[in-house]
């Protein structure tokens, strides 16, 4: 194998690196406090609103049943108008941030189901504000899911970033299509799905380690 080759295939493993941190990064941080609300706006909840609730969950419900590839397609015209370009590794991370939140708030939501409902009621009991049930008692207590469930988005977001190359989004999605299989080289389609392979093992391993630590403590 040519050093081009190489540097080809290192430059798409870094290119997925970079779409997986960055879209996990940011679907996290919107993500997590959707979740938050979902659970919270409930009826009997600590911040109850039925309403508001129902529609939140409507719009969660409706990202998280488009294909991604189908979503890819359909928001190109966004995806140009956020990054001024419909393909390369910067325009897939639109399309991968957009199906990550809604799959990261319901996670996150889940998490927080396993929640005993005494600590909340205690919690109240004690005078704590809804913001300090927030974030002395749901989101410390469901710490360890909530990590779960970010490992899981992440390992999901390897695969939908890989996805992405076939439609221009770069990574080694890309790289597998236009020579593994465009170019009938097997060798780089297997080099290409052994990396994937490896991040996934990677990515888990390490959220299954942090996930341990938390529920530990």
């Amino acid at each position: 194998m040519s050093s081009a080759m190489l540097e080809l295939i290192l430059e798409a493993t870094l290119d997925t690196l970079y779409m997986v941190a960055l879209s996990g990064a940011v679907s996290a941080v919107i993500g997590i406090p959707l979740g938050v609300l979902l659970y919270v706006t409930r009826p009997g909840q600590i911040l109850a609103q039925p309403v508001a609730q129902r529609v939140l969950g409507v719009v969660t419900n409706i990202g998280r049943s488009i294909p991604f590839i189908i979503l890819m397609v359909a928001i190109i015209p966004f995806t140009r108008f956020i990054v001024g370009s419909s393909i390369g590794t910067n325009a897939a991370i639109v399309p991968l941030i957009i199906a990550a939140i809604p799959f990261v708030a319901r996670l996150v939501e889940g998490a927080l189901n396993e929640i005993s409902p005494g600590l909340i009621e205690a919690a109240q009991a004690m005078g704590a504000t809804p913001l300090q049930i927030i974030t002395k008692v749901l989101l410390p207590e469901a710490k360890g899911g909530i990590i779960n469930g970010l490992t899981i988005t992440v390992v999901t977001l390897v695969s939908y970033s890989a996805m992405a190359g076939a439609v221009g989004g770069g990574g080694l999605g890309d790289l597998g299509i236009r020579y593994g299989y465009n170019r009938f080289e097997p060798l780089i389609m297997l080099i290409t799905v052994a990396i994937l392979v490896v991040m996934v093992q990677g990515f888990q391993s390490l959220g299954d380690r942090l996930v341990r630590k938390a529920d530990h403590k």
